[in-house]
């Protein structure tokens, strides 16, 4: 089978798509035939060794696939051979086959196509923890998101409408702010042309926000937590401008706010059962037409570094996704 394969940690360029061995199912697993992959930026940050998981090499990128089982392991009760599912894989996702872990494998709604699940795992799951366990968002407050056009941004917007905050999408243009807006933004900055703190307590007379989300860092998370009200919360979500920011503590001290961090994964790992239950709820509201995964583009699996390359670059709005043409519906980098 094809695969891309990443042999050392080094800049993402040296990637190559190879043959290599089918994987064999063992016991607590099943094989997935990949029909869809979703692109996400720490897939970058993996390959050239800047991540906070280093696996072993050579490896598969790719933590979120998509696809249909061919091959359950000894053990394995919940699945069966020809569901469709979605996987948090880890790795192994740029590829035509995939080995997992039968508790990361979750069945997905018929009106689910295979790239809306490629696309939906990673970004709905921490954006739905960081806001209902993290941060524990309430009906009426209000939220600032960071990045709001953003894979995990843009979900962020949506889920917090559907969990009845008002929300403040926060983004580098006018296009994306109108894409944050059809997701349900009830106000808008872009802090490529306004000053975010000036905004900030323009939209709340003064008050601030109850709970920042910020996939971002750099700069912008001091003046997040600037315009933060009483007993707000900052949700760490991780660092996609490149730079980790230091915060000085007397500002949480004087509005009695606090940093959270929210990493899904973990979270997924040490409470299966609780992430399962999260996980069926989003399926729900999906099967409910409550949730619309907005997928940019699709590219063939031979033009993984293209579609890395977008959102590595910070140019996509929402998922980019692979496509291995098991199928035979790849549209060649055009958007969904």
């Amino acid at each position: 089978m094809k695969a891309v394969i990443c042999k050392e940690f080094a800049p993402r360029a040296q990637l190559r798509i190879e043959e290599v061995p089918e994987p064999l199912v063992k016991p607590g697993q099943v094989v997935i035939r990949i029909e869809a992959c979703g692109i996400n930026f720490f897939d970058g940050l993996m390959v050239e060794g800047k991540y906070q998981t280093k696996p072993e090499r050579p490896f598969t990128p790719g933590s979120e696939a998509a696809g249909t089982i061919i091959a359950v392991g000894d053990g394995v009760e919940r699945l069966k051979v020809g569901a469709r599912v979605l996987a948090f894989a880890g790795i192994g996702g740029y590829g035509e086959q995939v080995a997992v872990d039968a508790w990361k494998v979750f069945p997905i709604p018929a009106e689910m196509s295979f790239v809306e699940a490629a696309g939906f795992l990673i970004t709905y799951a921490t954006s739905h923890h960081a806001l209902k366990d993290r941060a524990q968002i309430r009906p009426g407050e209000t939220m600032l998101v960071l990045g709001a056009a953003g894979g995990v941004g843009l979900t962020a917007v949506e889920l917090g409408k559907q969990m009845g905050a008002r929300v403040i999408a926060a983004a580098s243009s006018d296009e994306k702010l109108a894409l944050c807006r059809e997701y349900g933004a009830d106000e808008t900055i872009n802090y490529s042309t306004e000053d975010l703190r000036q905004r900030l307590k323009e939209l709340t007379d003064g008050q601030g926000v109850d709970v920042v989300y910020d996939p971002v860092g750099g700069n912008m998370t001091e003046t997040a937590v600037r315009g933060l009200a009483l007993f707000g919360r900052l949700l760490v979500i991780g660092f996609a401008a490149g730079d980790i920011p230091k915060i000085a503590l007397n500002l949480l001290l004087l509005k009695q706010s606090a940093l959270i961090g929210v990493f899904w994964g973990a979270y997924a790992r040490s409470a299966p059962e609780k992430n399962a239950e999260n996980i069926a709820e989003l399926m729900d509201w999906f099967a409910k037409g409550k949730l619309r995964p907005h997928i940019s583009a699709e590219y063939p699996l031979d033009r993984f570094a293209e579609a890395l390359d977008v959102v590595m670059e910070r140019t996509v709005k929402g998922k980019v996704v692979l496509v291995t043409g098991n199928s035979g519906h790849s549209k060649e980098g055009v958007p969904a």
